[in-house]
């Protein structure tokens, strides 16, 4: 086939989105909590391995290059975890893993730009999806978040125990569902473990985490 008549063809092709593997390096600064132990993280590119033993605490990173993000999909490997929990009980929540996205609409992204975790978890107009694997509730359940009230909801992916699994989830879909409207830029990305009110041990890693 003649370079012409091939770049006409693609031409006519739907544009595809490429999505983009975010990766676990420098960028991810830890936020921890007074008086809390905090969980041991190790940043290896396409993995990020979590070590909790008593201990809460979170990593995150600014995502300005994904705010137009609808979808995202991951791994997650759980070796040694917390018992199930009420993930709606404050104090009394521990879970093996949890993802938060944070998204606002423009106006509010402009403000927070450069703003720490804290702040962008404490600010009114923010919407805060936490994808968890651990409790007691049924996949697919959706959770008042006992520490963000209307900013918040815990969706439990999967339930408490080891193994492995592949995560896809549609922001779009989750958002209408939490909020009944879906606030239009993607702010940033956390990953947590949670084992102090138990005071046992999480042993897991997060790898191959993609936003498009």
């Amino acid at each position: 086939m003649r370079p012409i008549l091939t770049a006409a063809i693609l031409s006519l092709l739907p544009f595809a989105a490429v999505a983009a593997p975010v990766p676990f390096d420098d960028q991810w600064e830890d936020q921890r909590f007074p008086f809390q132990k905090g969980n041991e993280y190790a940043r290896e590119g396409d993995a990020l391995t979590v070590a909790s033993d008593g201990a809460v605490s979170l990593v995150y990173r600014r995502t300005p290059d994904l705010a137009d993000a609808s979808t995202a999909s991951w791994s997650w490997e759980v070796r040694d975890g917390v018992p199930a929990t009420d993930l709606s009980v404050k104090g009394g929540d521990d879970r093996n893993l949890a993802l938060y996205f944070v998204f606002a609409d423009p106006e509010t992204a402009e403000r927070l730009e450069g703003a720490s975790l804290r702040s962008l978890l404490g600010e009114d107009n923010a919407r805060i999806l936490v994808y968890v694997r651990g409790g007691q509730s049924e996949p697919g359940t959706m959770l008042d978040s006992p520490y963000l009230g209307e900013r918040g909801k815990t969706i439990v992916v999967e339930g408490t125990g080891t193994g492995q699994s592949d995560v896809s989830i549609d922001f779009d879909a989750d958002l209408d569902r939490a909020f009944g409207e879906r606030p239009s830029q993607l702010l940033g990305i956390a990953v947590s473990a949670d084992s102090d009110d138990t005071e046992s041990m999480i042993d897991a890693t997060v790898s191959d985490l993609t936003v498009d």
